[in-house]
């Protein structure tokens, strides 16, 4: 984020990026259509709809890995470990997209299995999106408008991301709904309720962040924002340990440990990986890259810090 901000932006406005760099909406410009895919998992959260939204959900497909917009509908979608294996930690898992879409595979569904094989119970967060053009030529043209602005700041002006501020009252309704949810139905789904944590991606880091400071009823017990923004925020009373992740030669770093900082500066546990290299958007990883072992170290992370124990059945 910008120096120039504080605190992320995240208080009931957030200022977050609505895309990454010029490469990552197409080298080639290929954005394919995609059928909507059955979700036969998804729970409706039942939190509304979206004000000024006409257009209905729609998919494309892009470098292999399906993306929804337009979402109106939240929903919570479960992945849980095989029989026997669960122990009891659990973790929302919110993808990115800068809030125009969802990284609903790359952030979400296969972060989620990950997590479940590691005998973590874990569930996607589906949350409503801000309005895109509903024909997908029109949106494309949308997100290369943008990149190219991010592309080519003006004269004698640093190159920085594309910034825009956003409310995310429906985004923080959404979560506080899936928090509610879990635990509701804790025992069906074998979750400790005094061990759920958060995980976001790009935006959804922004949204576990947002949560983590703004929301009154979540009762986070870790948070792992991933890629996210790295402005100072003020740490609330109670703020629960943080396992942060971003490369070096994402444009979201920009040298800043500002959201490091702060955290310590509050005396709460926070550990944090800067990584040579991986770029923004790199999900579970990419070949090359330093940063694909991140998954290996936030989950042994999460064993030293006891958030895997299991509570004793006596």
């Amino acid at each position: 984020m910008l120096n120039t901000l504080r605190s992320l932006g995240i208080s009931s406005i957030l200022v977050f990026l609505i895309f990454c760099t010029k490469s990552t909406i197409a080298q080639d410009g290929t954005i394919y259509p995609l059928a909507t895919p059955d979700e036969p998992n998804a729970i409706p959260l039942g939190t509304g709809g979206v004000d000024d939204q006409p257009a209905l959900e729609s998919w494309f497909k892009q470098w292999g890995d399906p993306m929804a917009r337009n979402i109106t509908v939240a929903t919570l979608t479960p992945f849980l470990p095989e029989p026997g294996k669960a122990n009891g930690a659990t973790v929302i898992v919110a993808p990115g997209g800068g809030f125009r879409w969802l990284s609903l595979k790359n952030e979400g569904w296969e972060v989620a299995e990950a997590l479940a094989a590691q005998g973590i119970t874990a569930f996607v967060l589906k949350y409503r999106l801000h309005p895109t053009p509903e024909s997908l030529d029109d949106f494309r043209n949308s997100m290369n408008r943008t990149s190219d602005a991010a592309a080519n700041p003006a004269q004698n002006e640093e190159p920085r991301p594309r910034l825009v501020q956003r409310d995310l009252s429906d985004q923080l309704e959404d979560a506080e709904a899936a928090y509610a949810m879990i635990v509701e139905r804790a025992e069906e789904w074998g979750v400790d309720t005094d061990r759920i944590g958060m995980i976001g991606f790009s935006a959804g880091a922004g949204l576990t962040m947002h949560c983590t400071l703004n929301s009154k009823s979540m009762k986070l017990a870790f948070i792992g924002p991933i890629y996210g923004g790295m402005g100072s925020v003020v740490v609330p009373k109670n703020a629960p340990p943080m396992f942060n992740v971003i490369a070096s030669d994402d444009f979201l770093f920009r040298g800043q440990f500002g959201i490091i900082d702060s955290w310590y500066k509050a005396g709460v546990p926070v550990e944090f990986h800067l990584y040579q290299n991986g770029g923004h958007g790199f999900g579970l990883g990419n070949p090359n890259r330093t940063s694909n072992r991140w998954f290996d170290a936030f989950i042994h992370w999460l064993d030293v810090n006891s958030f895997l124990e299991a509570k004793s059945s006596e």
